[in-house]
């Protein structure tokens, strides 16, 4: 099953490209945080993106921070089977080496980022005036 909404896909495509509308000055849609809050153990890359399937964990969301040992171990040469970054942005490395729920890399590794089902009326409660 495919969720699509045209109106959603494509403001999304517009924020993420940074023309979207945002009142906040300089906001930007950091690509590596959104990869570990949602997508903590890069299933959802491995399923479209087979060139890195062998990358473990957290780590496939930035194949290009990795040691040539880890690339080497998961068949991944960066330039020739996977493309090197166009561009990096500063944001993103705060993000790098990091864990879902912001556990620093090499030896403290979690599981995927825990969401709790806050269901609808989390996003479009109000508050209340007592």
């Amino acid at each position: 099953k495919v969720d699509y909404d045209v109106c959603s896909n494509y403001g999304n495509w517009l924020y993420s490209a940074g023309i979207g509308n945002d009142p906040r000055d300089n906001r930007k849609f950091n690509m590596i945080k959104q990869g570990l809050d949602y997508d903590g153990n890069g299933d959802y890359v491995r399923l479209w993106v087979p060139e890195l399937q062998g990358i473990k964990g957290a780590d496939i969301h930035t194949p290009w921070a990795l040691s040539n040992a880890a690339l080497s171990q998961a068949g991944v040469t960066l330039g020739e089977t996977y493309p090197r970054p166009v561009v990096t942005a500063p944001e993103w490395s705060r993000h790098i080496h990091q864990r879902p729920g912001g556990s620093p890399h090499p030896r403290g590794r979690r599981g995927p980022a825990q969401h709790k089902d806050r269901g609808i009326d989390f996003y479009f409660s109000r508050k209340k005036d007592a």
